[in-house]
């Protein structure tokens, strides 16, 4: 039987391969004259479609350190749904493939090439913007693909600080001016970057009202949610009230709110906010439209936004990015920053895979450890 280093090498020597590992065919001729990488073992899909069914792992050959090159060995990485999108051939923004699978992680500098300043072995590094091709034991990237972060910082925040924190930072800031003492409201709350936004605000002194579905464990969804800051929870069923902000209290009616479900948890979110407020939408879990009132327009004079990281993070923000980052990460280290992970050997990636994919029920975000 031909071992997996054998198929991987076959597999790699078509054209289709060519721009995943580009320097593999003159790997004998300048093993001796050139720094290479390490073999990689790497999860990869040639086609899109059901993750559990395209993607396998398998040994990638050494590439050649060219002089502005850094190779990095990776440390962790996880599994969002936006993997799974691209994978399955749905995400609007996805690489060629055959692809190695991943977008965000933390790795440590293994080498550099002659030219590379500013990075060393030992360091560790995230892409930023984030880069496909991170669910893999070794990269090899451009120096400028790499970000230097503190390596204090937890292994597994520094892996997933990208997407969902980074998100919700960005939707906190980029639409109004937020004061301490105002408010914001959001449904899907119980997500990661609900939890992101509760722990964001209230670390700047700002309220959050937080709407969350009628299920079983709502009581415990709850008392969690108000032990990472947030100031009210509500299930939606509470809110089939004529006057929602009458529930309010003390707090302030919310000029800013976000929606990631939509449908009718999105008029829920639309009814809490003030007078010229301004919702947020970052996703559609729900599969459902939002509808909006005539008079939502009219009297109340709201304003509807949309927000994509990806979209963001492809304008050439690459510096402000990366300073947003490091400010999460001292939050992270400081314990204002928390969410829920599992910790999974890269080995047992399709275990992972089955849990990221909701075979099991709700489960922790998976994050794979090299």
């Amino acid at each position: 039987m031909a071992s997996v280093r054998s198929v991987a090498l076959k597999a790699l020597s078509g054209p289709s391969w060519s721009h995943l590992v580009p320097r593999a065919q003159t790997l004998r001729v300048r093993a001796f004259s050139a720094t290479m990488s390490p073999p990689s073992k790497a999860v990869v899909y040639e086609h899109h479609g059901p993750p559990d069914t395209v993607t396998r792992m398998i040994e990638l050959p050494p590439v050649e350190v060219k002089e502005n090159d850094v190779c990095v060995k990776m440390l962790a990485a996880p599994i969002n749904p936006s993997d799974i999108n691209r994978i399955e051939g749905v995400y609007p923004v996805r690489p060629q493939v055959p692809a190695v699978g991943g977008y965000e992680g933390v790795g440590e500098v293994h080498s550099v090439g002659s030219a590379v300043k500013g990075l060393s072995p030992g360091d560790w590094v995230i892409p930023s913007p984030p880069s496909s091709g991170t669910w893999q034991t070794y990269i090899v990237k451009d120096q400028s693909v790499w970000h230097k972060i503190n390596k204090d910082s937890p292994m597994e925040y520094a892996a997933t600080i990208t997407v969902n924190p980074l998100t919700a930072l960005k939707m906190l800031e980029d639409f109004i001016t937020l004061n301490s003492g105002d408010a914001i409201v959001q449904n899907g709350a119980t997500s990661i970057v609900g939890h992101c936004i509760i722990q964001l605000a209230q670390y700047r002194g700002i309220h959050s009202i937080n709407i969350i579905r009628d299920r079983a464990g709502s009581d415990e969804a709850k008392e969690k949610l108000k032990n990472l800051g947030a100031d009210e929870v509500f299930t939606e069923s509470q809110l089939a009230v004529k006057n929602v902000k009458g529930l309010l209290g003390s707090l302030p009616e919310p000029a800013l709110g976000f929606n990631c479900v939509g449908g009718n948890a999105a008029s829920l979110v639309l009814k809490f906010l003030r007078q010229g407020g301004t919702m947020v939408t970052y996703g559609g879990m729900s599969k459902k439209p939002i509808t909006v009132s005539t008079s939502s327009f009219i009297f109340k004079d709201l304003s509807l936004r949309g927000f994509w990281l990806q979209k963001w993070m492809s304008t050439d923000k690459a510096k402000e990015c990366r300073s947003m980052i490091d400010y999460l990460l001292d939050r992270a280290r400081e314990g204002k920053l928390k969410y829920e992970m599992e910790l999974v050997p890269f080995n047992n990636f399709h275990s992972a895979l089955d849990k990221a994919l909701g075979k099991l029920g709700s489960q922790p975000k998976q994050v794979l450890t090299f």
